[in-house]
C-alpha cells in the first residue's frame, strides 16, 4: 500500500474498511513457531509489512513472511497452497477460485481491506502539472497518438528529442490490469514498446532517473525525486490531485479496492491475526504510514 491512507473514511489513500476476519486452512509451524506466508500485490507489501511488524510486537511466538512479486504472483501460490493469506489488487477470477478448490480443497474467500489510489508519475523536473485519462489512452494505448511532450502543450528541455518514454508494469501485476481497465478500457490493449518493470517502487526509481518517462504505481511508493500529476476526467479538465479528501469522496478517478484472499474461513492464528488487521490497533498502524 501507500503513504497515505484512509481509515475508515477518516484519513488517505487506503480506506480500510471492517469487513469481517479472515483466513485459511492452518499456517505452518516450526518449532512452536507459527508462520503465515503472505504473498502478492507489490502495492501493498510497505502496509503487509508494517502490519507484520507490530503484531509481532506482541505476538512474538507469530512469524510473518511478507513477499511480493505482483498480485498474480500471490493468487498462484494460494492456489497451490503456498501462501496462507494472497494480497491482490485485482479480483481472482472464476477460473482462478475453481483451480484452488480444485488443488487445495478449499474455495478461496475474498476480503476487501481498503481503498488505493494509483498515482502517475513523472520527473520532478517536468513541467506538466495535469494529464487526463483520454490523454493516457493515447499515451499507452494500442495505435496511441500522443508520443510527444509538445503534444501536451509543454516543453521539456531535458528531452532533447521530446519523446514520451512510456513506463508501465509486467502483466502478471494487479496495477497493471487495473490500470488497462481504468484508463485504456476492455476494448484496448497496451501499445509496444513501454518498458516493463516488475515492482511499483521499480516504476518510480525509473521515473526518478529517467527525465523524459512517465509511468504510473502506488502512491505510497512516491519520492522526492518524482511528481505525482493531477488527474482530469477529460482533456482541458479540471485535474484532481490524490490525496485524502479526493480518495475519501471518490473524485480522484484512479482507485481501487485492495483484497486479501484466503482459502476458506478463518481459522487459529490465520484468523486472529486478520482480525487484528481490522482492529482499531491493525488500523492505527496504516494511519501511522502517513
Amino acid at each position: 500500500m501507500f503513504s497515505y491512507r484512509l481509515r475508515l473514511g477518516v484519513t488517505a489513500t487506503s480506506i480500510l474498511i471492517a469487513v469481517g476476519a479472515a483466513g485459511c486452512g492452518g499456517p505452518s509451524s516450526r518449532n512452536k513457531e507459527t508462520v503465515i506466508r503472505v504473498e502478492g500485490s507489490d502495492t501493498m507489501v510497505m502496509l503487509a509489512q508494517a502490519w507484520a511488524e507490530q503484531y509481532r510486537k506482541a505476538h512474538p511466538e507469530v512469524r510473518i513472511q511478507i513477499s511480493g512479486g505482483g498480485s498474480g504472483v500471490g493468487i498462484a501460490s494460494l492456489i497451490e497452497g503456498g501462501a496462507d493469506l494472497a494480497n491482490a489488487t485485482r479480483e481472482m477470477n472464476i477460473q482462478e477460485k475453481d483451480l484452488a478448490a480444485e488443488r487445495t480443497g478449499s474455495r478461496p474467500v475474498e476480503f476487501t481491506v481498503g481503498m488505493d489510489a494509483l498515482a502517475v508519475y513523472v520527473h520532478k523536473d517536468n513541467p506538466l502539472q495535469t494529464i487526463s485519462l483520454e490523454e493516457l489512452r493515447e499515451i499507452y494505448g494500442e495505435n496511441g497518438t500522443i508520443t510527444e511532450w509538445k503534444q501536451l502543450g509543454v516543453q521539456h528541455t531535458a528531452c532533447q528529442s521530446d519523446q514520451i518514454i512510456r513506463i508501465s508494469r509486467l502483466n502478471n501485476s494487479g496495477t497493471y490490469r487495473y490500470f488497462r481497465e481504468i484508463v485504456l478500457g476492455d476494448k484496448r490493449d497496451y501499445r509496444l514498446g513501454s518498458i516493463e518493470l516488475m515492482g511499483s517502487k521499480d516504476v518510480v526509481t525509473m521515473v526518478a532517473s529517467t527525465p523524459c518517462s512517465i509511468g504510473y504505481s502506488g502512491l505510497e511508493y512516491a519520492t522526492d525525486e518524482v511528481k505525482c500529476l493531477r488527474i482530469a476526467e477529460t482533456k482541458g479538465g479540471v485535474g484532481v490531485e490524490p490525496n485524502v479528501q479526493t480518495v475519501q469522496s471518490g473524485d480522484y478517478p484512479i482507485s481501487r479496492p485492495l483484497h486479501i484472499y484466503t482459502l476458506g474461513q478463518p481459522t487459529g492464528a490465520i484468523k486472529e491475526y486478520l482480525d487484528w488487521i481490522m482492529s482499531d490497533e491493525g488500523q492505527q498502524v496504516a494511519l501511522e504510514m502517513d
